[in-house]
């Protein structure tokens, strides 16, 4: 019995281990969108994957996850507040709910747009109007709050602040947009602003804060209207700045590697790689309209891109040259992406339909397919299916409004 307690309790902290999440943030720990989890199913049963749970009460808003642990960290306008709200993965059941701010409204949908950052013991949310909180990820209680407008001079968006915040070692980053510079650094712990790109003074957009270490410059790119920049992380100032042509609403959030940005966003205008010299100069490698992504975002696997674009359906890409290796206009329609396990995970923002498709530069090859129910009726009719699908710990969690469904997508190992 000596040797068999020990090995029992490595196997089970083991099997606990691949049960609990790890998606702290905004599309995955890197915010790339790209899950490291592995062993999964390489294809679904008719009906779909077995549905673990669905929890009914995430009230109006396009919120997507955070998972750490065995928490889920999403928000969602309940009662005419937007709230931050906790969710047990193991069973669905809501563990706490904090307030952030008042209800969003808008005609394409009321409430938070935002998905909650995790770091250590801290979790932090910002809603539509620009309410930023800070608070513990143990009971919800509030540590700190800032004002994207009032305390930092931003400036609201048409379909409210939609930026899911970045959390960087002692410093969180948002884009409040506007003359006192469009991102500010504040003290993770306070709250207290470190800093504001005074050199970056672009109005806020939809785009998601991403990091890179680059010419010996770690720094923050963020994509807007106007302009696609990094600036130098311990102080905010402007290291490279590239055009950009946006129409109406930019959204997705950009990617970095080896040297290289790509960005894109919809309303016809396209997509561009930039590649940065060692001296943090910018310089186009082309432009492009095979990828015209709305919002549902672009993910590289690879060499490769793949993801929805308006002209041409969903796509794959190749990254440094912007070939089109193929496109398939039919699929689930347009809609978001996630990557697990060596498969694309793609939702049809109107169908609610759920495909599961190889990711290979070979063509587009759907294996399984099943549509997310339940489906909410609160929803406007001028949204969509808009929460980009998580993959960790070996489950899929899909939402639609006020409905959160968690289904297991772990291979059957036995």
């Amino acid at each position: 019995m000596k040797r068999v307690l020990p090995l029992f309790a490595m196997l089970l902290t083991a099997s606990l281990a691949l049960a609990e999440g790890n998606w702290p943030q905004w599309r995955g720990p890197d915010r790339t969108g790209v899950s490291d989890e592995t062993g999964l199913l390489k294809s679904w049963p008719a009906n779909g994957p077995r549905k673990a749970w669905t929890f009914n009460d995430a009230g109006l808003g396009y919120s997507s996850f955070s998972i750490v642990g065995n928490r889920l960290y999403t928000m969602g306008s309940r009662n005419n507040k937007e709230q931050l709200i906790c969710v047990d993965m193991t069973n669905g059941k809501e563990v706490w709910s904090a307030n952030v701010g008042d209800h969003f409204k808008n005609r394409w949908g009321d409430g938070p747009r935002t998905t909650p950052t995790v770091a250590g013991d801290y979790v932090y949310a910002m809603g539509g109007n620009g309410d930023l909180v800070c608070a513990s990820t143990k009971d919800g209680k509030p540590v700190w709050s800032k004002s994207m407008t009032r305390d930092l001079g931003g400036k609201t968006p048409g379909w409210g602040y939609t930026e899911s915040v970045r959390v960087d070692g002692d410093k969180v980053l948002g884009t409040q947009g506007w003359r006192v510079g469009a991102i500010a650094a504040l003290n993770a712990k306070t709250g207290d602003v470190i800093w504001q790109s005074k050199q970056f003074t672009d109005g806020a957009q939809y785009s998601s804060i991403i990091v890179a270490e680059h010419g010996g410059k770690r720094q923050y790119i963020q994509l807007t209207m106007n302009s696609v920049v990094g600036v130098e992380a311990d102080s905010g100032k402007l290291l490279w700045r590239s055009d950009w042509p946006g129409r109406t609403a930019v959204i997705p959030t950009p990617i970095y590697h080896d040297g290289h940005v790509f960005i894109t966003s919809g309303y016809g205008v396209g997509c561009k790689l930039i590649k940065l010299s060692d001296d943090n100069k910018a310089s186009d490698v082309y432009t492009s309209k095979t990828i015209v992504n709305h919002h549902g975002g672009v993910i590289l696997v690879g060499d490769y891109l793949y993801g929805h674009s308006d002209t041409e359906g969903w796509v794959c890409m190749e990254f440094k040259t912007g070939k089109l290796m193929w496109n398939e206009k039919r699929g689930v329609g347009k809609g978001a992406i996630g990557y697990a396990d060596g498969m694309l995970y793609c939702l049809g923002e109107r169908s609610g339909d759920v495909a599961l498709v190889k990711a290979t530069p070979e063509g587009y090859d759907e294996v399984s397919r099943f549509k997310l129910d339940p489906q909410s009726k609160q929803r406007s009719n001028s949204g969509g299916i808009w929460p980009h699908p998580t993959i960790t710990g070996g489950k899929l969690y899909l939402r639609d409004q006020e409905f959160i469904s968690c289904y297991d997508v772990k291979a059957n190992t036995n």
